[in-house]
């Protein structure tokens, strides 16, 4: 047993220490959406239910950043292994740029498009009516959005996680009492409902990036960003970007586009499915931050890693990552199952509603056992070691091939109840655990981004 196991303990202080303080950070983030949920489902429940509509767009907007932000850190992290402090900055311009441009494009088309988007997601006029008002305002929020974790990702990239902790609690802390004082007109603020949550996002978003700018600019000691380094674009690297980031952003966005067809399938099945998805994903994403962790956090030692060329350490890395992430699977599925009924209690819904979203809940519970493992190793560690491009092929099968046509057809031609079609939304993430044992395993994954640096 002891080969499956690394014996420096640096290793584990490292893993545990990157994957606490990013999990802590998700956990605020996911905060923030259950204050909006639970306040907003006490002022109504179309209003929940229009609000997790837009927040699939957002959520759209959240994997184009991050996958802007995965294919900057699989850069710089091996950069950083290198200590080549000017290549990380050409990186982090390009990687920013990147992610600007998507945001910019997104608030665009929701601002100028917002009912021809939103048709997509469901047919219901009552949810579309407030999912309209929160869209209007919040859609400004996305460059702010995007400026921010671009600047984490980077400082990620160096090791440096605690900042994020920092910004998110600025953010949850805002978001609480604007949504309180904006939703249900307290201290003297009026009564906006739906608009006012819109607002407590808007205004939560803006603190962040004040808040990461100020601790860039002033606070940071390692990558010592400006603003000139942004202003100029190496053209070297952005072909090694693109050949190396490009996958994970297709990738990230494939996912994002996928999820909101997934909501889209759940929102033609009627408001009380809108509702129950909106709560267990919610639930879900707070209770797996773990996982998520472990995942940036595989990836950030296993780049710099390879950057150190410790090829025999990456090897051994990786052995022990995926034994961690088996044994965070079992520890969350079993905490959503033993919470499941505490976490629908929260919201004020209808009986059906809360049914549903109990069994959502367990079926998660099943599943994210498959989550914790796959998307660990898939864009943990094989991200982290080059191969960017096998972690877009797969998705684009699983999700586009298999998942969605499946789902579609049990949903509308066979007309399964809600359970059912979510069982099958959420199946790819058992399934793809046996190709993630295979391609973990082979090891090639190791000399794939050396391979086309030298091409």
């Amino acid at each position: 047993m002891n080969r499956f196991f690394v014996r420096d303990k640096s290793f584990y202080r490292t893993f545990f220490r990157l994957t606490c303080v990013i999990a802590l950070q998700n956990v605020l983030v996911c905060l923030v959406n259950l204050v909006d949920n639970v306040m907003i489902g006490a002022y109504s429940e179309n209003a929940m239910s229009g609000i997790a509509l837009v927040n699939q767009i957002q959520f759209m907007l959240q994997m184009l950043i991050n996958g802007a932000g995965e294919g900057m850190i699989v850069m710089a992290s091996r950069y950083w292994g290198e200590r080549n402090p000017d290549a990380i900055h050409k990186t982090i311009s390009v990687g920013m740029w990147m992610g600007l441009a998507f945001s910019v494009l997104l608030w665009a088309l929701v601002f100028f498009f917002p009912m021809p988007v939103l048709r997509l997601l469901t047919p219901e006029e009552p949810v579309l009516a407030e999912a309209m008002v929160y869209l209007r305002i919040v859609c400004f929020s996305y460059v702010f959005f995007a400026i921010t974790q671009l600047l984490l990702a980077s400082m990620r990239s160096v090791e440096t996680v605690n900042v994020g902790f920092a910004v998110s609690v600025v953010a949850l802390f805002v978001n609480i009492f604007l949504n309180y004082a904006l939703i249900f007109g307290k201290f003297g603020f009026p009564a906006l409902g739906t608009a006012g949550a819109a607002w407590a996002t808007l205004i939560a978003r803006m603190a962040e990036t004040l808040v990461t700018v100020i601790y860039v600019r002033f606070i940071d000691k390692k990558l010592r960003l400006r603003l000139r380094t942004f202003l100029r674009i190496d053209t070297a690297v952005l072909k090694q970007y693109l050949h190396c980031g490009v996958p994970v952003i297709l990738s990230s966005g494939v996912w994002g586009i996928g999820m909101a067809a997934q909501t889209a399938i759940l929102g033609h099945m009627g408001a009380s499915s809108i509702a129950a998805n909106s709560i267990a994903t919610t639930a879900f994403n707070i209770l797996t931050v773990v996982t998520y962790g472990s995942a940036n956090a595989s990836q950030v030692i296993t780049a710099k890693t390879i950057g150190e060329n410790r090829l025999a350490d990456a090897r051994q890395y990786a052995k022990t990552f995926q034994i961690l992430f088996l044994g965070i699977g079992l520890v969350t599925g079993a905490l959503i199952f033993a919470l499941r009924g505490v976490i629908v209690g929260m919201y004020n819904i209808s009986g059906e509603s809360a049914a549903l979203a109990r069994n959502f809940l367990a079926v998660l519970s099943v599943t994210v056992i498959g989550t914790s493992y796959q998307m660990s190793c898939l864009c943990g560690i094989v991200r982290g070691g080059g191969d960017t491009r096998f972690v877009l092929y797969n998705d684009m099968i699983f999700m586009w091939g298999i998942v969605l046509p499946l789902s579609a057809l049990a949903a509308f031609v066979l007309h399964w109840p809600p359970v059912a079609v979510f069982a099958c939304l959420k199946s790819d993430q058992v399934t793809k655990c046996a190709v993630a044992v295979v391609k973990v395993n082979r090891f090639r994954w190791i000399k794939s981004l050396a391979r086309a640096e030298a091409k």
